[in-house]
């Protein structure tokens, strides 16, 4: 342990311990904004300097380790004039259309200004990057970028795409894709993970509120909105509850009340992608366990940040991705197909609105082969940060609601449909379902949950052996299943190169675009808690734990549409509608 005193106060620290952190151990608090604990720390902004006894210069608290009988002055004269000096430059290129700013009072710029005591702008300024591009998912302004470098972080480091990096020097740095090319010419995933970082308004979701509210107040349009998982257990987060609230019953109440037509839950076309996804690893496995071509390890294809990579990055590998649309795309279909001929509302005068977590969602609903009877499956997708934002402005009290529900007949679902918006649950639901077609009985692991891949470590892996299987599927007696799961682009090129290699050891490999699945994806709340990620994962499953019905098949309005409308999992009329195909993106704008 190391011995110091920050101001004047004698604390401890173990050995490698910054400044920053050893002070924020023991309650003291030094400004910082381009820091990110345990993520992000280059000391490009100085905001966190400190004043050493002995040293020459200030130090920076966020790189800056201690040091035995260290001195440490946090709020110097000398310390309170820089940092107001090096909020003041990064203010002077900075644009001041803070009233107009997606991220007004929500700001960390913002924030360090009252933190710091900035009454007033010396710099009468304009910023000299008034670029704004402008892509189907984000929208970068470069006019509020601070160069804090958060979001190269978040996409070399911690996703390991790799697209942005600072371009020039000086005052022509910026952060930007090679060449300073628009991001939609880069090989972006458009997981969205850079918004969730930047500290400012730089980097944002591209905006669908402005449409949707024209769509709701057009009288011509009968609009459908529909939520995934994981909205259920962040939204609260826009209102002041407390991380992990679930407010399912207030948020179908809120979408109600903004005006739309029909409220639908996509849990219900969670349960719906599994009969179908499920039934489509049945048939790639029975082909290969009877001598027939198959491809092996199948893939999940709900989360379209991950599509976009692998078509960018393997597409070599695109046949062993599974050939559903996600869940919002299969309800979007339907709703513009059999809910519109059951309503008898003309296809095109459908507007299906999709609450995401992800902004990469936004690009999925712009792809070219998302279309079915000439119009497209889904016309606007809202993060859930865009979804609180309608919320209020339209003036309800989200906290006063009393709970609504969703809509039928796309509004019923099951337990295994919520743990979709966690990193292992569509392995989980999946798993749920197959086994029991296979063998006739539930899974054998405590409470439904397969132990092993539940949780947030990177990759997770489980085997599940086949015995007793019914007298149709012997081919499977004594099989053991091998799959994996990963969250994160980084963990997803890990388990893409054994396949590329021909080492994979795996049948069924599930990939969520976002670290920790949606509960943490592009257009989620942002959060300060250290713990964020449990709490909304302990919250999807106790959403789940909650269900009478907890496997996908057993959703009567699944069977009902099936009985009704679609024929059987994978038929023709299912392919037609709930599967797609891919494209190989290796060499777009080389």
């Amino acid at each position: 342990m190391i011995q110091l005193t920050i101001n004047n106060k004698k604390i401890s620290a173990e050995a490698g311990t910054t400044i920053l952190e050893a002070a924020k151990q023991n309650g003291i608090n030094i400004p910082s904004l381009c820091y990110m604990e345990g993520v992000h720390k280059f000391g490009s902004c100085r905001i966190c300097s400190v004043e050493v006894e002995g040293a020459r210069t200030l130090q920076v608290a966020c790189l800056a380790e201690v040091r035995d009988g260290m001195v440490v002055h946090t709020n110097s004269k000398k310390v309170l004039k820089v940092r107001k000096v090096l909020y003041e430059l990064m203010l002077s290129d900075h644009s001041k259309n803070c009233l107009s700013c997606v991220r007004n009072q929500s700001c960390e710029l913002q924030q360090l200004g009252e933190v710091l005591g900035i009454t007033e702008n010396r710099f009468n300024t304009t910023s000299a990057r008034e670029q704004i591009d402008v892509s189907p998912s984000i929208t970068r302004d470069l006019s509020k970028c601070i160069l804090c470098r958060r979001c190269v972080t978040a996409c070399n480091s911690v996703q390991g795409v790799g697209i942005l990096e600072a371009q020039n020097r000086g005052f022509d740095a910026v952060i930007a894709p090679a060449m300073e090319l628009p991001i939609d010419s880069a090989k972006c995933a458009f997981c969205g993970q850079c918004t969730v970082v930047c500290p400012v308004g730089a980097l944002k979701e591209t905006d669908h509120i402005a449409k949707v509210w024209e769509a709701i107040n057009d009288p011509e349009k009968r609009v459908v909105m529909q939520t995934a998982p994981a909205i259920r257990v962040a939204l609260g987060e826009m209102f002041g509850y407390p991380v992990g609230t679930s407010v399912t019953g207030k948020m179908a109440a809120a979408m109600r009340l903004l005006g739309v037509d029909d409220v639908f839950d996509t849990d219900w076309a969670a349960d719906l992608t599994i009969m179908e996804e499920g039934t489509e690893f049945l048939h790639r496995a029975i082909n290969a366990l009877t001598g027939k071509k198959a491809v092996l390890p199948i893939i999940t294809s709900c989360s379209p940040g991950w599509i976009k990579y692998v078509e960018s990055y393997y597409p070599q590998l695109t046949p062993h991705l599974s050939t559903c649309k996600s869940p919002h795309m299969m309800l979007g279909a339907l709703a513009k197909t059999y809910y519109a001929d059951k309503i008898k509302v003309a296809s095109e005068n459908m507007y299906t609105v999709s609450i995401m977590p992800c902004t990469a969602k936004k690009f999925e609903a712009s792809r070219e082969e998302m279309i079915n009877r000439n119009v497209p499956n889904v016309d606007a997708v809202l993060t859930t940060r865009e979804l609180g934002q309608m919320i209020k402005q339209a003036g309800i009290d989200f906290r006063s609601l009393e709970d609504g529900k969703f809509d039928d007949p796309m509004g019923q679902s099951t337990g295994a449909a919520d743990i979709f918006g966690v990193t292992g649950g569509v392995m989980e639901a999946a798993l749920r379902t197959v086994y029991v077609i296979i063998t006739g009985r539930i899974l054998p692991f405590e409470d439904l949950h397969v132990t092993p891949i539940v949780g947030l470590d990177q990759i997770k892996e489980a085997t599940i052996k086949l015995e007793k299987v019914l007298p149709e599927y012997k081919m499977f007696e004594g099989f053991e299943v091998r799959i994996a799961v990963t969250s994160g682009l980084s963990g997803a090129k890990i388990l893409m190169d054994q396949i590329v290699k021909g080492n994979s050891p795996y049948h069924f490999i599930e990939v969520m675009g976002c670290p920790s699945g949606c509960i943490c994806g592009g257009g989620q709340p942002r959060s300060d808690d250290p713990d964020v990620r449990m709490k909304r994962l302990k919250a999807i499953y106790s959403e789940d734990e909650s269900r009478t019905l907890r496997q996908s098949h057993l959703n009567p309005s699944i069977a009902a549409i099936y009985k009704e409308y679609l024929g059987e999992p994978c038929g023709h009329l299912s392919h037609e509608l709930l599967h797609t195909h891919y494209f190989d993106r290796s060499k777009d704008n080389e």
